[in-house]
């Protein structure tokens, strides 16, 4: 028998029929891919530092307003009365308060101690010697200059309310009685 050729298709001369290329879906939107999370957790964290360091700004700064406006209080009364005594009380007293913070033992200091708290921020000589010499005006009523008196509180306020302004010291003892019981 006598095998009969088929006809050759044009179709298999050409290889194999193959259907049209299909690209993958476009990725979703969700869930972000790791990098946009830690880009977002940064922003969240300078976020939070930045109204953080905005609220210690806001509070400080009404602090030293406070402050400041207490002392101008106190200088009103003695334009009011001219009780140089209540002018050097008030005076020491903000002093006394604002040192507080930084060395707790100010409050019971005096003479030399003093002193030197109060040079922990930086002022000229002159007004240093003003500032110590109001506690001696507080029990020993007399005449002293409370214009400058007023000036050198007003400088060092607005110095010691900001704290990077306070010396550092690398063993700051307040108190010669806790000095004398480490001996």
């Amino acid at each position: 028998m006598i095998a009969i050729a088929a006809p050759v298709s044009a179709a298999s001369t050409q290889g194999p029929v193959l259907r049209d290329i299909h690209l993958p879906p476009e990725p979703s939107w969700w869930p972000p891919a790791p990098g946009w999370w830690v880009l977002a957790a940064c922003i969240l964290v300078g976020v939070s530092l930045a109204a953080w360091g905005w609220r210690r700004y806001r509070r400080t700064r009404r602090r030293r307003q406070r402050v400041l406006q207490e002392l101008e209080q106190v200088a009103a009364q003695y334009r009011h009365d001219g009780d140089p005594a209540a002018l050097a009380g008030g005076i020491q007293q903000l002093l006394r308060r604002v040192a507080r913070q930084h060395v707790p033992l100010a409050g019971r200091q005096r003479g030399e101690a003093w002193r030197q708290t109060l040079a922990r921020i930086p002022l000229d000589a002159a007004a240093l010697d003003v500032l110590v010499a109001l506690d001696r005006h507080i029990y020993q009523p007399g005449a002293f200059d409370h214009t400058a008196a007023l000036d050198a509180a007003r400088q060092w306020l607005r110095q010691a309310l900001r704290d990077r302004n306070w010396k550092r010291r690398r063993r700051a003892v307040a108190d010669p009685a806790l000095e004398s019981n480490h001996a």
